[in-house]
């Protein structure tokens, strides 16, 4: 059995009938992970990479993390926040937290993977999808992958383009639109954790090992 514990903010959530239509990509990703995988998730609306420390939302983690486990580290959204209690600077704290996360996951032997936050779905009065949500957080992330040489899932790069090849309309259905333009549906966690099992499928083994194939076929990802 191979387990993914899987941290983040509401994007990542495994939510309950209280906040559906809400739905989290951790509570999808099973539907594209081969069957001797286990998901388990951390995810918690809200919460930065501070926030998530502070309140030892990551201590149950570390007492689980084991040799072999995965650990998904998905976090931005409210890394921005400009509140005391969640805001980290991109190059300072934002990457000091993720690089602890890093540190416990290789210190168990377990292996970890930085996802940067999907993006916001903001289009202008015209239709046009506004990228660049997420500030320089995206590229903090990516610059601690390269520097501790661990694989970035580059989510929000896939889901700015995605987007703005979908268009303002067709991409509604995927977010909790009208509600706000950030939280997802069933239908946009299926197609943004797709993503994110491409971006595995990339990576190649031991990341690739963990998607389902179909007999005779390939790995299930998402239909762009």
């Amino acid at each position: 059995m191979n387990r993914i514990f899987y941290i983040g903010d509401s994007t990542v959530q495994f939510n309950k009938i209280d906040t559906y239509p809400q739905t989290g990509m951790s509570q999808v990703l099973e539907l594209y992970t081969a069957e001797h995988v286990r998901v388990i998730p951390h995810g918690k609306n809200g919460r930065s990479t501070k926030s998530f420390l502070d309140e030892g939302r990551f201590v149950p983690v570390q007492q689980m993390l084991s040799r072999g486990d995965y650990l998904f580290i998905q976090f931005g959204h409210n890394d921005e926040k400009p509140d005391a209690s969640r805001h980290t600077d991109p190059y300072g704290s934002y990457q000091d937290n993720l690089r602890f996360f890093l540190r416990e996951a290789k210190r168990v032997g377990a292996y970890p993977v930085l996802i940067t936050p999907i993006a916001r779905r903001i289009f202008d009065a015209e239709g046009t999808f506004r990228p660049g949500s997420h500030g320089e957080y995206p590229n903090a992330m990516r610059e601690v992958g390269k520097q501790e040489g661990v694989p970035v899932a580059d989510l929000t790069a896939l889901t700015e383009d995605y987007l703005a090849r979908l268009g303002d309309e067709a991409s509604k259905p995927l977010y909790v639109w009208p509600v706000d333009n950030t939280h997802l549906k069933p239908e946009g966690a299926i197609r943004m954790a797709g993503f994110l099992c491409e971006e595995l499928a990339r990576f190649g083994a031991p990341y690739a090992d963990l998607l389902y194939k179909p007999e005779g076929g390939d790995s299930v990802t998402s239909d762009k």
